[in-house]
């Protein structure tokens, strides 16, 4: 069954990594509704004893707090379910929500570096917290007991790099015009022949044009670049 991530993928994108919280996660952020239905238990095992009246009373509040503490429950893992980290080879997309959803994303171009920490027990069972840095060493988003989070930080430096070596170069200039040498000048010797470009298949032109026009409309490439780089590359075909 499709996720609520996947409909925020922009054409070409694709899906590299998918991960959510640590399963300790979820026992952490329950323990007030574990308690409270630990304790639910043992009173109605003690009022065995009550008298009749009492014990009635008891009853009720033993009653109130297991629903209390399994609607708690219920609503902790259904939210858990809920979350989708996903790094995929334009950006850092974490969705959250059980009804009323909320989406975060970094670009991957944006990203400087990522800050992983890892307790003992966090190495054992493989989770930690990560920060993801801008190019101001600024902190843009924070995963809490990330499973999987070395995997995960991993993927999206290899992405970025990817990314940055398909897109990262300078945009090839335009061939200056060449002028006749002054007559008592020696003739230059001549340049060697750039090698040819690498021919590409139809795929991946379309991937690299979906992802350079990308770049175009969040402004990080100018319309110029983009029809030059456009050229550039269905010439490979």
């Amino acid at each position: 069954m499709a996720r609520y991530a996947d409909s925020l993928l922009a054409d070409g994108e694709a899906i590299s990594f998918r991960t959510r919280q640590h399963w300790l996660a979820t026992i952490i952020d329950a323990r007030y509704p574990w308690l409270i239905f630990a304790v639910s238990v043992i009173v109605l095992i003690l009022s065995s004893n009550l008298d009749g009246g009492v014990r009635t009373v008891v009853g009720y509040v033993v009653l109130a707090g297991l629903i209390v503490s399994i609607a708690w429950l219920a609503k902790v893992y259904w939210n858990w379910l809920s979350e989708d980290y996903l790094v995929t080879n334009r950006r850092v997309i974490k969705v959250e929500g059980i009804i009323n959803k909320r989406s975060a994303d970094s670009s991957l171009e944006k990203i400087n570096d990522a800050v992983l920490e890892q307790n003992l027990i966090g190495r054992m069972l493989n989770y930690g917290d990560l920060d993801i840095l801008t190019a101001a060493d600024v902190a843009v988003d924070r995963y809490r007991m990330l499973n999987r989070a070395p995997e995960f930080k991993k993927t999206m430096l290899n992405k970025k790099h990817e990314l940055e070596g398909e897109f990262g170069r300078p945009f090839p200039a335009p061939p200056l015009r060449t002028t006749a040498p002054a007559p008592s000048a020696p003739a230059a010797a001549p340049a060697p022949a750039a090698p040819p470009p690498r021919q590409m298949s139809a795929d991946e032109v379309t991937s690299a044009l979906s992802s350079l026009a990308d770049l175009r409309d969040r402004g990080a490439i100018s319309p110029e670049e983009y029809e030059a780089k456009k050229a550039e590359l269905l010439g490979r075909l």
